[in-house]
Parts: structure tokens; sequence; C-alpha cells
């Protein structure tokens, strides 16, 4: 009898207390980027019960309205009045923001990394977009169950929402789809069989049958299982920027330094080395150099150079490890200044990569294939 290993990634939607604060966050740092690309940006929101906080420190030229782009960035993903459970035009806001300290900046103004940290980049041949399925599939529906809300709001669903999907294991390589769980929040008055027919009519079958390959008769659901989820947002839990990082990664499957994303311009290590090593990893997987990869980068604060480079091929590496790692070393330049030029980091694109995950999307610069020539 086959055995399997089950593995779990979850996702969350874009109306997601924690992901809303993360997109306040990047769309501040767009809002000063579109004005300044040399604007320093590290920006927190909190969202709780009719109240927004935004604190942080910004150093720019810019001149940005943060409490505006906080209302719009709210309004947008759909919390518009209280039937939604959170009203973006009519909440309170407490903006705190301040300049960066001149001990940070000091050695940032010098090249060097902005904090010390570990990174961790991966990549997979399981998909087409080099990432784990579990985490692919979870995105997925979490997407999609925000493009049905917005394409037809007679369905009922509301901005908040979770996915989790399990899958099965053999040999190492994703076997089937074992568990599937959808919860959304959803307009008053619908039951758990209402919205369990709206999921399965209009978000599952277009993601069962592009993945059909890992379909399995036994497969479990489970929409809504707590029943009703009509207090949804800030309304039902607080959402603080930074806290869905293994959502925003590879769902558990590769290892994370610990360091959150969103709010961060790019001369944070915590983003832009994370943004890097995928990139190295995946592009290592793309050319036919591993079939598993995990690279890690660490950097000390003010030093331009990684204090060190690990990569890791799990047996599936075709060169030593050693000698992949100076390939890399050789091919790509890893000091903050050169991973922002490569990648084009200073562009307000940051958004986006708040809402389904920061990576596998091929529309981010780090997702691009072809710098590696063995």
């Amino acid at each position: 009898m086959q055995e399997y290993k089950l593995f779990t990634s979850e996702s969350v939607t874009e109306g997601h207390p924690d992901k809303l604060a993360d997109q306040i966050s990047d769309s501040i740092l767009d809002a000063v980027l579109e004005q300044d690309p040399c604007g320093r940006v590290a920006v927190e929101a909190l969202l709780t019960h009719g109240q927004a906080f935004i604190a942080g420190e910004v150093t720019t030229s810019a001149n940005v309205d943060f409490e505006q782009v906080a209302r719009n960035v709210i309004c947008d993903v759909g919390y518009t009045d209280s039937s939604c459970g959170f009203d973006g035009k009519r909440c309170g806001m407490s903006v705190h923001i301040h300049q960066q300290s001149p001990h940070i900046a000091c050695g940032v103004d010098t090249g060097g990394a902005g904090d010390q940290g570990m990174m961790f980049g991966y990549a997979t041949r399981e998909t087409e977009a080099l990432m784990p399925l579990p985490i692919v599939l979870a995105h997925r529906i979490t997407r999609d169950l925000a493009v049905a809300r917005e394409n037809d709001p007679s369905l009922g669903l509301l901005p908040d929402g979770k996915s989790q999907v399990t899958v099965a294991y053999a040999g190492g390589k994703p076997h089937h789809i074992d568990t599937i769980v959808v919860s959304t929040q959803h307009k008053s008055g619908m039951t758990q069989k209402d919205v369990a027919q709206v999921v399965n009519e209009n978000v599952l079958p277009t993601i069962l049958e592009e993945y059909k390959l890992y379909i399995n008769p036994d497969i479990k659901y489970f929409v809504n299982p707590t029943g009703v989820f009509e207090i949804g947002g800030p309304e039902g839990d607080t959402g603080l920027t930074g806290r869905k990082i293994i959502v925003d990664t590879y769902g558990g499957m590769a290892r994370h330094g610990g360091g959150a994303f969103s709010g961060k311009d790019p001369t944070k290590v915590d983003r832009s080395a994370a943004y890097m090593a995928r990139h190295i990893a995946k592009n290592i997987v793309a050319v036919g150099l591993a079939d598993k990869c995990e690279i890690q980068l660490a950097y000390a604060i003010g030093v331009a150079k990684p204090v060190s480079v690990l990569i890791e091929t799990f047996g599936t590496g075709r060169m030593k490890e050693s000698e992949l790692s100076g390939l890399v070393q050789r091919s790509f330049n890893l000091t903050p200044q050169g991973i922002m030029d490569h990648l084009k980091l200073r562009l307000p694109i940051y958004r986006q990569t708040s809402r389904n995950g920061h990576f596998g999307n091929p529309a981010f610069p780090w997702e691009k294939t072809g710098f590696l020539n063995p």
C-alpha cells in the first residue's frame, strides 16, 4: 500500500486584517517611491475595531498623505460601509511617522545592509511557477475568491477569507490533493450550505480543472467549517503588518529568516535579499542545475557583501553545492545596491506583492529567469 506524507499550506484573502495592513504599508511605500525612488520607508499598520494606526519611519522628499493612502486601500479592498464590518471612509485614523534613525542611515548611506539577518529563497519543479504545490493552490483559491466577489456582488461574498490545502506526497513528489479548506466572510442571512454552494460553483471548478492531475475522488472539502462568518476584517480580528510571513513565502515548505517584507523599502535586506534569494534559487532550478534548491543569504548591518551564502539542493543538484555557490557569487552582485539595480526594486511595485504571496507571480522582476550560464 502506498504511503503518503501530508503537507499543508494556507493563504488569506486581500480582505484578511493582516493582509489589509500589509497592503496599507506597501501602498505607502509605493506612494513614496512614485515621487522619490530613493525614499526610505519602514511603515507598520495596525487595524482593529473602527480604528487604524499607521506608524514608522519615512525619510523622503515626497509629499504623501499617509492617511488618505490608507483609506483608499481599505475602501479599494471592499470595506466601504459598516455592513462589511469596517468602513475605510469613516474609521478612526492615527498616523505617527518620523524619520529613520541616523545611526541606521549612516550604514545604509555607504551601501551597507540596513540590518543584520538571514534570508532564504526556494524553488522546486513541483509547479510551472517553480513553487510548492500546496501554497500555489492555496493562493489560487484566495485570489479566485476575490475575483468572484468583485465580479458578482450578488454572490454574497465579503472581503475576509482564508484557504488551506493539504497535498499528499509520495517519493518526495506531490501525488494528490488530500484536503481543501475554504473560509469566507459572507453577507448576513446566508447559511453554511449557501456559502458552500457559492464556493463550489464559482471558485473551485476552474482550480480543480487546471490541477486535475492531482484530483482524487476522496478529496475532503470544508467550507466555512465554523458555520457562520459574517463578522470579518478588522472588526473580527486585529490586523498587523508582517504577520503572514509564511503565507507570503513558501507556505512553510522552505525555511524563513523571520523578517517580514511589507512596508520596507528595498534597502532593507529583509525584503530585497529574500527576493534575490528566490531569484537565484529559481534560476538554478530553471536552468536544470537542480530540481529543488534553497538559498540562504546572511548580512551584517552596514556591511555590503553577505557574510555567508549557503546553497542546499537536497540531493538533486547537477554539481557540488560548493561549486554552485561559487557560480552564484560570480554571476550575481549580492550587495544591497547590486540587488536593487539587478531587480529594479526602486519602482512602485509593492502593493501587488502584499495580496497573494511575494513569489510565483511572473510579473515580479525576481521571478525572471535566464541569468545563469553554467
